[in-house]
């Protein structure tokens, strides 16, 4: 999932089947976005996981709810198209 929209992260989030059986991770690191995204919804907070994952950034974190919205974004074109 890329976008060409300013100020986009989202081409820190790399699908590649090679790695984490294709799901979404922050720069092809083996992290993948939904373990981050869990993380947050459990409460850790960004410099908590940034000190956990000292070769994650600020910007991947980012990009990690930017791909979730925009996730949510189509799939919610799809069910009202359906």
């Amino acid at each position: 999932m890329t976008s060409t929209e300013p100020g986009s992260l989202l081409h820190r989030i790399v699908i590649d089947p090679e790695i984490c059986h294709g799901k979404p991770t922050i720069r092809g690191l083996r992290y993948p976005v939904e373990s981050v995204l869990e993380y947050l919804a459990g409460g850790d907070s960004f410099e908590e996981v940034l000190a956990e994952f000292s070769d994650l950034e600020r910007e991947d974190l980012l990009a990690c709810l930017q791909f979730a919205t925009q996730s949510l974004k189509m799939r919610s074109w799809q069910l009202v198209t359906a």
